[in-house]
């Protein structure tokens, strides 16, 4: 997704909680605490009561997201950022993107960076992967180069002797 999506399709903290509770629930809230399915859903809050070990929770415990006062959206508008930056991001440029203390924005980054490591996180940043290939080796001649060779052609992209790298 890029900027403008992330905007259309998340205007509110609402539409942000109901796409990250039917991304980790899909439909179905489990207490993060006891593993519980018995919850009983707290009217005036996106939170849930787990009627098992008696506690509240909501979708964000136990994601990057937990106890941040930064809100979803912002979240979701970095992490877009971050997944679409071909050649990667500073923090700086992080905060003035999102409009915040550089020092958020390079914890936010290295919260997202971990996220991609863990099994558990990277289940939710799953979807459409876009990739980039380039082969890596030795030059073309210059055309004047090329006729001293005897006319040998040098072939580029694939087919050649160059090393792939995705």
């Amino acid at each position: 997704m890029d900027i403008i999506e992330i905007f259309e399709r998340f205007p509110t903290t609402k539409r942000c909680l109901d796409f990250l509770e039917q991304l980790k629930w899909q439909g179905k809230p489990r207490c993060p605490y006891c593993k519980n399915i018995n919850q009983t859903p707290l009217p005036k809050e996106n939170r849930y009561h787990c009627n098992n070990c008696n506690t509240s929770y909501s979708v964000i415990v136990g994601t990057i997201f937990h106890k941040t006062h930064l809100p979803l959206q912002k979240w979701l508008l970095a992490v877009s950022i971050i997944l679409n930056a071909k050649k990667g991001i500073s923090a700086r440029q992080l905060s003035r993107h999102l409009k915040v203390n550089r020092n958020t924005a390079w914890r936010i980054s290295m919260k997202i960076r971990e996220a991609m490591f863990e099994p558990e996180q990277r289940n939710m940043m799953q979807g459409l992967i876009e990739m980039d290939e380039i082969f890596i080796g030795p030059r073309k001649p210059h055309k004047t180069q090329k006729d001293k060779m005897s006319g040998k052609r040098f072939k580029s992209g694939r087919g050649t002797n160059k090393t792939p790298v995705v």
